[in-house]
């Protein structure tokens, strides 16, 4: 699973997606990442299955953590070597299909199916490749690709992008997929509350994601009475200084809450509190 820019697609959601239904149909699949952003130097990390595990964002990185916390039978194995991470995965616990986290352009490894990730509100273009722009790989690189998934159709017009692979991979099946809130989780608490509860009440949002302008844009298109923004580098870790920051900044905007995602969620210092809700 991965794409054509540098992230910000929500291919991680995804990757956790093609896990479940791997399981429901009886595989048992482990993922492959390298753990982008991550403090540890360790050649190779591994998260065994585990009920109710956690893994520290901070030691293996903020996706893997997410996924970890959302897939506790599948194992992670953290390495920048797939073959190598794949191999560990077989050896100790058995797995029968390796989902590849961001692998699109991995070509070392052999794969059976690449799934490519493309967000409706990225325009893509060969002008805007590495450094030009974010844009890891010309167009014509879908043409190794047998699936994709156009995401956030809310917010942007796919018709361009399917136009765009009906003429480069004809052969490749076109999904389309939009973004929205399941639920609510307090960070401190760990209570799961329904939207309705705070809809009503100005809001703060923050995040560090590849395209954080998606997230305030859904933020108000779930109906949330959004007050202010901030936005942060992808794979940002947060300090409790910066922390302290954003909740002044909320109340400075007469926010009662605040709202981020759950990618960035894993990477607050466990000892922090807020003094708002987040």
């Amino acid at each position: 699973v991965g794409n054509l820019t540098a992230g910000g697609t929500g291919k991680t959601p995804l990757v956790a997606l093609v896990a479940k239904i791997l399981l429901r149909h009886g595989w048992r699949p482990s993922i492959l990442t390298r753990g982008y952003g991550r403090s540890s130097h360790a050649d190779l990390l591994v998260v065994p299955p585990a009920p109710a595990r956690r893994a520290e964002a901070r030691e293996v990185g903020d996706e893997p953590a997410l996924l970890a916390g959302a897939l506790p039978e599948v194992p992670l194995i953290i390495c920048a070597d797939r073959f190598r991470g794949g191999s560990v995965a077989e050896k100790r616990f058995a797995v029968d299909v390796h989902i590849l986290d961001d692998g699109f352009q991995h070509l070392a490894l052999a794969r059976d199916v690449d799934l490519v990730v493309l967000d409706a509100t990225q325009p893509l273009s060969d002008r805007r490749l590495f450094p030009a722009g974010r844009q890891r790989e010309p167009l014509s690189a879908l043409k190794r690709a047998q699936m994709v998934v156009i995401t956030r159709v809310a917010s942007g017009d796919p018709k361009p992008l399917e136009e765009m692979i009906s003429r480069i991979q004809p052969a490749a099946k076109s999904f389309r997929s939009s973004t929205e809130i399941l639920t609510l989780v307090d960070v401190t608490t760990g209570k799961t509350l329904p939207g309705e509860e705070i809809r009503h009440e100005r809001v703060a949002a923050f995040c560090g994601i590849g395209n954080p302008h998606a997230f305030f844009t859904d933020v108000q298109r779930w109906g949330f009475n959004l007050v202010a923004e901030d936005a942060f580098s992808d794979h940002h870790v947060y300090t409790g200084q910066e922390l302290h920051r954003l909740v002044a900044s909320a109340r400075k905007n007469g926010a009662a809450a605040l709202l981020t995602t759950e990618k960035d969620a894993v990477k607050f210092p466990r000892d922090w509190r807020p003094g708002l809700p987040i």
